[in-house]
């Protein structure tokens, strides 16, 4: 017997049946894993020069242990009625999904489900895997032999010893949940598209709510800037419905389906990281970056570099633009960004910019400022640094600066607007010593 702990085993006490069970395992069994391989290896010894029957609860189509002895030579499997139908039967469930409480955490959760193999071992780490996908009120019934009790699944480690238990968990209707997946919201959404859902979502189009989705993004940037979990949540739910928004329009017209932009997403991840699902090596950050970027190449046939840096989309702010460009012109064989270029680089520009405020010529000016502001971009990736945040966090060092300033000149019963050159300094002065105090 795989275990004494079960009430079948009262009908061989009853008959006299003599047997041994494989209870001691367990314990010297690191995961369920490991105990499958060790009962299977205990049955295989024992069953040397003998037939040895192992007798498990439920089908043996379910026990783990049991399906290693099949897919050997010799073993042969006897019918029985499986734990998820009778926990099933004893709730009224027609189709539903059963899984073992011991590789719960490696299925995907779909709803009536019935979970068996419970012990008192594992009860509360099947409530707690189970809450944080169902939330703590999910309705659940726990199931012990014949007996049947309806309770939030939170209590579900209070109901006494797990001998012959499940628990079982019923489809819950949206309005009724506090705990949502990824298909719920694309119910959500495809509700709200639907003929009769909201007047507002079902006439939008991509073209309408395509500045949504920078919005929403430059919005999880903040909350990241900001340090804001709560925030961050909040915002990639919004960015992520941006997505999904914009797949379900193409799937109404029949051009591509979530599944397809999953699939596709998926593929993706695969195949360009090589180093880690394919036979391509990476040492650290920067082999990983060199991999994925010739993988990219390869995956939209671009046979030249001037096919990558002519896929760096035009809607681009021009510092992140200008960033991506210069990194790819620089892999297809311009100068590399260091320091001793950019100051060769801008001096020339620099020049050339004063030649043309000097001459009066504003279409020169225009283009030499242009190329001032590429040269600034190569300094910051030659020291690393990215030159979208740190502009965007020296505004923000500004604006507060600023406001150092005008409080300070304005207590002093003073016009910021009408301050001498040597007023403006020593405001100025005073309020880098404030902003180095705080």
């Amino acid at each position: 017997m795989r275990t004494a702990e079960i009430p079948s085993v009262q009908t061989l006490d009853d008959e006299g049946i003599p047997y041994s069970t494989l209870d001691h395992l367990y314990e010297k069994s690191r995961n369920y894993d490991t105990l499958a391989k060790n009962i299977a290896a205990e049955v295989r010894r024992r069953a040397k020069g003998r037939t040895v029957c192992y007798c498990v609860d439920g089908s043996f189509e379910e026990d783990a242990a049991a399906r290693i002895l099949l897919a050997g030579r010799g073993a042969e499997g006897v019918g029985g009625r499986s734990k998820g139908a009778y926990f099933a039967q004893i709730c009224g469930l027609g189709e539903y999904t059963a899984v073992s409480a011991f590789s719960l955490s490696q299925e995907k959760i779909s709803l009536p489900l019935v979970v068996y193999d419970l012990t008192d071992d594992n009860i509360s780490d099947v409530k707690l895997f189970l809450a944080e996908r169902l939330g703590d009120e999910a309705p659940a019934i726990f199931v012990r032999g014949t007996e049947k009790r309806a309770i939030p699944l939170f209590e579900a480690d209070r109901q006494g010893s797990c001998s012959f238990a499940g628990l079982v968990l019923e489809k819950q209707p949206l309005l009724e949940k506090h705990r949502f997946d990824f298909e719920d919201l694309l119910a959500i959404m495809r509700r709200l598209r639907a003929p009769d859902g909201c007047p507002w979502d079902r006439v939008q189009t991509h073209e309408s709510i395509r500045i949504n989705a920078i919005e929403e993004a430059y919005e999880l940037v903040d909350a990241i800037d900001l340090h804001d979990p709560d925030k961050m949540c909040e915002e990639a739910g919004d960015v992520l419905m941006q997505s999904v928004f914009h797949t379900l329009i193409e799937e109404e017209t029949g051009n591509f389906t979530v599944t397809d932009m999953l699939s596709e997403l998926c593929e993706k991840l695969i195949t360009r990281h090589t180093h880690v699902f394919g036979q391509d090596k990476a040492s650290g950050a920067d082999g990983a970056l060199t991999v994925w970027e010739k993988n990219k190449m390869t995956e939209k046939h671009q046979t030249t570099y001037s096919d990558a840096v002519n896929d760096v989309p035009e809607c681009f702010p021009a510092l992140l633009r200008a960033q991506k460009i210069a990194k790819r012109v620089e892999k297809g064989g311009w100068d590399p960004a260091t320091f001793e270029n950019f100051e060769r680089k801008f001096r020339e520009e620099y020049a050339e910019l004063k030649e043309a405020v000097d001459a009066g010529d504003k279409a020169a000016v225009y283009e030499e400022l242009g190329d001032v502001l590429f040269c600034a971009v190569e300094l910051g990736r030659a020291v690393g640094e990215d030159c979208e945040m740190a502009l965007l966090d020296t505004v923000k060092k500004i604006q507060k600066r600023y406001n150092v300033y005008e409080d300070l000149v304005r207590k002093d019963g003073k016009d910021p607007t009408k301050l001498s050159s040597e007023e403006r300094d020593e405001y100025y002065r005073r309020t880098k010593n404030a902003a180095a105090r705080t």
